[in-house]
């Protein structure tokens, strides 16, 4: 990223939360994900393995029709679920077609099927549910989740705004591939993540399916619905590449179709093979504060130019494919891809990383954002409502600037190549890219990263 309450609906009585059967002693799957920085989002007892989401919108009325399947597996004798829900009205719950009884607490929609589900078992909840889809605000972000456009709406949810357009266990660690089947008045258009996989129009409305065969993240879950201009091409590489701007941004899309090719082309030779079927971008058509790496697809917020292709893009390796296990880390997401755009300044005439490195380190106190980078928070532990703030995405990208200082070219590049290959679609800390840094350079290395990371103060040895 470049900067209602429901009714409970009650059926058939339910096996009891801790009943045991044959031996089983069946409990109640975990209501987080265990992230200090949001206790309530994600869940225990369960890992999905793909959402189904069928969506019928109307723009004029923002009215949400829909129902999510949701394939999963037991990680334990599971009595109950929770699934994330922040708004929206659940009509009805199914566990493998038989129905459920569900109660709403928060952002919790609590499913009790009418069996436990022991440990390993593969089992579909399918939550019917409508209403209309809100955004949400963060402090550091401002607007985010379902935002509507004078022709549609498109969704942009990192990092807990998933929740509020689909049940999920809406957090980082638990990545699926995902089915999107959305229908729309006839003359709107819908993109998403991933491959299309086909459209059709009856009776005056149309159908688009899209398909993320990838593991991800379900804040990278993503729509854009309106009328759109559509190109395609590939990289050099081979990869197909699906770019689509608002009509009122004709004029951005041989700038962000081509800045993709190109961006792309020169990340593989960076950073590794890219992580996806396919790439591109989404240019929407209002203008907001800040544009999102959602996976093989990044929707634009406003005029991008070559560097925030450059960051959106990087995040498809560090972010997307890459994912951080704890929202603490976000800096290897934000650190990484600002480190990108410093590499690609570097390697293409532009100042050297070095060079934008020192110009940062040398602000003295009266530059407007010196305390944010030097006294306020640590870039490896930065807060709740400091997620997107300067410290992670400056303070983390000099961090990887020292590291290259100590270690040298050599292992530095060979590092971030092992780094996304060894990583590819799964979840880390920054514990193990240290420990990766150190066994590559054969160097110690823990008194730069506490230094960078965590230390307020400006690091003068390391």
């Amino acid at each position: 990223m470049v900067v209602t309450l429901a009714i409970a609906c009650l059926v058939a009585p339910t096996t009891p939360a801790t009943a045991a059967s044959h031996g089983h002693r069946f409990t109640p799957g975990a209501p987080g994900a265990g992230d200090p920085y949001f206790p309530q989002e994600g869940n225990g007892g369960y890992d999905v393995a793909h959402y189904d989401l069928s969506l019928d919108y109307t723009p004029a009325s923002n009215a949400l029709v829909a129902t999510a399947r949701i394939k999963a597996r037991a990680t334990q004798d599971l009595s109950r679920l929770d699934l994330d829900l922040k708004q929206l009205t659940v009509n009805s719950v199914q566990v493998d077609g038989r129905d459920a009884r569900f109660t709403r607490k928060g952002q919790e929609l609590v499913v009790t099927p009418r069996a436990g589900l022991r440990k390993d078992t593969r089992f579909t909840v399918t939550v019917a549910y409508a209403g209309t889809p809100k955004s949400v605000r963060r402090p550091d972000l401002g607007e985010f989740g379902w935002i509507r456009t004078p022709d549609g709406a498109y969704v942009v949810s990192e990092p807990d705004g998933a929740s509020t357009w689909f049940p999920s266990n809406d957090h980082p660690t638990d990545k699926a591939t995902y089915t999107y089947r959305v229908t729309v008045p006839k003359g709107t258009q819908v993109l998403s993540n991933g491959e299309p996989g086909g459209e059709w129009t009856r009776g005056g409305r149309s159908t688009f399916v899209w398909n993320e065969r990838s593991p991800m993240a379900s804040y990278l879950a993503m729509l854009a619905i309106g009328k759109f201009t559509v190109r395609k091409g590939r990289t050099e590489g081979g990869i197909p590449v699906i770019t689509a701007v608002a009509p009122n941004r004709a004029d951005e899309l041989k700038t962000i179709h081509e800045g993709t090719i190109k961006a792309i082309d020169w990340e593989e030779k960076v950073f590794g093979r890219y992580p996806f079927a396919s790439t591109g971008g989404i240019r929407v058509g209002v203008d907001v504060a800040f544009s999102l790496e959602t996976q093989s697809r990044p929707i634009y917020g406003y005029r991008p130019d070559t560097p925030t292709i450059v960051h959106e893009l990087a995040h498809q390796w560090f972010g997307d494919s890459v994912s951080v296990r704890r929202w603490k880390d976000i800096w290897l997401n934000e650190g990484f891809a600002t480190y990108a755009e410093w590499l690609w300044d570097e390697q293409h005439g532009g100042p050297s990383a070095k060079q934008t490195f020192d110009n940062l380190y040398g602000k003295t106190e009266d530059w407007p954002y010196y305390n944010e980078l030097w006294r306020d928070r640590e870039a490896g532990d930065p807060g709740t409502d400091e997620l997107f703030t300067l410290t992670p995405y400056w303070r983390g990208g000099m961090t990887l600037q020292a590291l290259r200082d100590r270690v040298g070219d050599r292992a530095f590049f060979a590092l971030l190549k092992a780094w996304t290959s060894a990583h590819r679609d799964g979840n880390v800390t920054t514990e193990q890219f240290i420990d990766l840094a150190e066994r590559i350079s054969h160097k110690r290395l823990d008194g730069l990263f506490d230094a960078w990371l965590y230390t307020k103060d400006k690091p003068t040895t390391w």
